[in-house]
């Protein structure tokens, strides 16, 4: 778990008697009250053999004006909110050394659980708002030569995304390559895209985990810098059981709109049907993100379960022949306008076989190799892979061309013509944090 959120600092502060303070930092850790843990410490004068304690009235200063309101639980329900005092919420003080100096008025947080509501965050959303959408986007995270987010071709991305007709993206997912970030990165670039974007688009964060209780810090984050979903996987590798199963998506549905992803072939264990029937009975489960074929779909919509096909080769049957409601894209990346086309303008036998092969090119390697390769050939992102993912070799690269020029490069996002990269215009990066 212990991925923390942005450091703020502060530089001077006054009090009554002007004071100037040594430059301060302010670690923030959120948790399921928002905030785990507040310290709040000031610099020491050895000549003057005196020390100046920030009081707990500054340190929620600090917090509101920083804009991070700790949640009044009272406030819920609909009631306008008001940034709670520190002062009412603190349960014990303590000292201790960090680096030969003394905390002295450390302040914790009561660790109790605090549920997210959707009509809490900044651009609300309902289940019902969720539910309806058909074009999903699980969007590609660009880098910089050094590893970085490129948030100039992320922003581009997006636009290009909302201009193309997709309804929402999903922020982090496999595609976004969420699980390369530390939660610091995962946290801001959900917060960075609801800032931006989420008043034209629906921003479904990926925050889930094999860890329970790593998803449930997530999640609150999540929800908490605005995010109008959440995206849950069930656990990976350390799996368990039906039962295990059903308390591990409980833990995180009461806090807001959640879709739930079915993909066995990532996780190595298959999400029955008969759990998320029990889980359909919670009113946040929006709907189930299928990996397992069109007729798990049919069996699902029968029952009036939401779903989204996770798969780009299936999602035209799906919607219009299997009851989908549409589609959790990788290849929307590309081609966002036919996808749009796909999922909202009747059945067309004739526009899925057209992109198919542009579909099998993008699997051929597990994703996101394939979109990665094909976005930098574009040129709407730099050839920069965070291992351990990395480039087509140049027979698919040049099979990529052939499809593009086939299919029409108008269709593609960016203006720029389609080439072959050559092996030495592509980054690797192993270190990135």
């Amino acid at each position: 778990m212990g991925k923390f959120v942005s450091i703020l600092s502060l530089s001077f502060f006054f009090f009554p008697l002007p004071l100037r303070l040594q430059t301060l930092s302010l670690p923030l850790r959120l948790s399921s009250s928002v905030f785990d843990l507040l310290i709040a410490f000031s610099g020491q004068k050895e000549s003057e053999n005196r020390k100046v304690e920030i009081s707990i009235e500054m340190a929620s200063f600090l917090l509101t004006n920083q804009s991070l309101c700790i949640r009044d639980t009272s406030s819920f329900g609909g009631a306008k909110q008001q940034p709670s005092r520190a002062a009412g919420l603190i349960s014990n003080a303590y000292k201790r050394p960090i680096r030969g100096r003394t905390i002295t008025n450390a302040i914790t947080l009561e660790n109790n659980h605090l549920p997210m509501r959707s009509f809490e965050v900044k651009h609300t959303t309902s289940v019902g708002d969720i539910r309806s959408l058909r074009l999903i986007t699980a969007i590609k995270t660009p880098y910089l030569p050094d590893g970085r987010f490129d948030l100039e071709a992320y922003d581009s991305l997006l636009h290009l995304q909302i201009s193309g007709g997709a309804e929402a993206v999903i922020v982090g997912g496999t595609t976004g390559e969420g699980h390369l970030m530390s939660w610091d990165e995962h946290i801001m670039l959900i917060a960075h895209t609801v800032n931006c974007f989420g008043s034209k688009i629906k921003v479904i964060g990926n925050t889930g985990s094999n860890s329970t209780g790593e998803a449930i810090h997530a999640t609150e984050q999540g929800f908490a810098v605005g995010m109008h979903a959440a995206l849950h996987i069930n656990p990976y590798y350390g799996k368990t059981s039906i039962d295990g199963l059903v308390e591990h998506f409980n833990s995180v549905l009461d806090m807001g709109p959640t879709i739930i992803y079915n993909v066995p072939s990532r996780t190595g264990q298959d999400i029955p049907p008969k759990v998320i029937e029990v889980l359909s009975q919670n009113p946040n489960l929006a709907g189930v993100k299928e990996c397992m074929g069109n007729e798990r779909v049919k069996g699902y919509t029968d029952k009036n379960i939401v779903i989204w096909s996770g798969n780009d080769d299936e999602c035209h049957d799906s919607r219009w022949n299997f009851g989908a409601t549409g589609v959790i894209s990788v290849a929307s990346n590309l081609i966002p306008n036919l996808m749009h086309k796909l999922m909202f303008e009747g059945e067309n036998k004739e526009l899925r076989d057209k992109i198919m092969p542009l579909i099998k090119w993008l699997f051929e390697e597990p994703n996101p190799i394939g979109l990665n390769t094909a976005l930098a050939q574009l040129g709407v992102i730099r050839p920069v892979f965070r291992l351990p993912y990395y480039p087509l070799g140049v027979e698919k690269r040049e099979e990529f061309v052939k499809i593009v020029r086939e299919i029409g490069r108008e269709e593609f996002v960016g203006n720029k013509e389609v080439r072959v990269l050559g092996d030495d215009e592509f980054v690797l990066v192993g270190r990135y944090r």
